[in-house]
């Protein structure tokens, strides 16, 4: 909590103390059952944190994206992968409050923010990951509605949530020809793909979405046609900062696991914790988590304050939290030896469930590109 305000420390010790009672006894079960927790979710959105950082008037907190970066983090100690979905959610929440008109904000947000319904975003395709702006989903404009076709892949929520909203191709080749709609469950010609079987994860489903002559109201745009692939890496800059923040919390969370276990567990009649190997290896992973902290939230600051670097400085905090925080969970997991392995121990749960944090909200080698795109211009 250094550098923070006192208010924000608040926020901090409510997410902990939630993270704590709340996520952590049942993070196993939820893993090992597959279990979407709603209820657990539903009980955390009333503290605020089903739209943190969306504006007051729709049910959201209005907090900023540091303060939203602290919340995560430490929701993350108790369950890595309920927190991710949830800052999938937020990350929809705050497209469809800065980008919807008044209509719109006042229809989707405030049951989003209660998190009574439950938020998708769908941009990624079975052809297009990285390559996004050539997705190829379709919406054909037929009087005050599109006829929606096509398919998208990897979705968070899939088939268990309530909003989709999806970047699809309303006109010509390449990001110009994208734009965004806002779909409800229950939609005609909506369906969705089997549940994955995932290495982690496994607290929220992952499905695919399905369009088939699925008619959506042009009410239902967020923006103007042809800002969809805008609206959609506005969204990631921020999903981006809350993936970090999510990897955050679970390398600190398997650091004082690893700092306790070395405490505990006796080797050559001492304990691991006389080590010195293992006391440089402890040593270096609470300086990269501290590092990956520090630029996760200069990177917030950024974005809060729409500075001209806050989409670099986002990609430079996605790469070097989520490479670091698995290290660190990896390194972790080492310092356990075999009952490491166990899932009797949570420590493998934070690797498998951290791991993909390296790939969703663009993969680190397009964080890479970003960058040194951004230095070589």
């Amino acid at each position: 909590s250094t550098g923070l305000t006192e208010e924000q420390k608040e926020f901090q010790k409510v997410a902990f103390d939630f993270a704590a009672k709340e996520m952590a006894p049942h993070m196993a079960e939820w893993d090992q059952k597959e279990i979407f927790p709603v209820e657990t979710m539903r009980r955390a959105a009333q503290l605020g944190f089903g739209g943190i950082y969306v504006k007051p008037d729709v049910g959201g907190s209005g907090l900023s994206r540091l303060d939203t970066s602290v919340i995560f983090e430490a929701l993350s100690t108790g369950c890595t992968s309920t927190t991710a979905y949830m800052s999938i959610h937020n990350m929809c929440v705050w497209m469809i409050d800065t980008f919807g008109n008044e209509e719109q904000r006042h229809k989707f947000c405030p049951s989003l923010c209660s998190m009574e319904k439950f938020a998708s975003y769908c941009l990624t395709e079975p052809g297009s990951g990285s390559d996004a702006a050539s997705l190829l989903t379709s919406a054909e404009r037929k009087g005050d509605t599109y006829i929606l076709n096509g398919s998208k892949a990897f979705i968070s929520g899939g088939g268990d949530t309530d909003v989709y909203v999806v970047m699809c191709r309303t006109g010509g080749p390449g990001p110009k020809g994208i734009s965004c709609l806002v779909l409800e469950k229950g939609t005609p010609g909506l369906s969705f793909g089997k549940k994955e079987k995932k290495v982690g994860w496994n607290s929220q489903p992952t499905r695919a979405v399905i369009f088939e002559d699925c008619a959506v109201p042009v009410a239902n745009r967020l923006g103007a046609e042809g800002q969809g692939f805008n609206i959609a890496m506005k969204g990631l800059n921020g999903g981006r900062i809350n993936i970090a923040s999510c990897s955050l919390g679970a390398a600190h969370a398997c650091v004082l696991l690893a700092q306790e276990h070395l405490t505990v567990r006796k080797q050559f009649g001492e304990p691991l914790a006389n080590n010195q190997y293992l006391q440089f290896r402890l040593a270096e992973m609470a300086t990269r988590l501290v590092a990956a902290r520090l630029l996760v939230r200069h990177a917030a600051r950024a974005l809060q304050e729409g500075r001209e670097d806050a989409a670099v400085l986002c990609s430079m905090a996605k790469l070097f939290a989520t490479d670091e925080c698995f290290g660190i969970c990896n390194q972790a997991l080492q310092m356990h030896g075999g009952y490491g392995y166990l899932k009797d121990y949570a420590v493998q749960q934070f690797v498998r469930d951290i791991r993909v944090h390296q790939i969703l909200e663009g993969t680190n080698e397009v964080m890479r590109m970003i960058v040194a795109r951004n230095l070589l211009q």
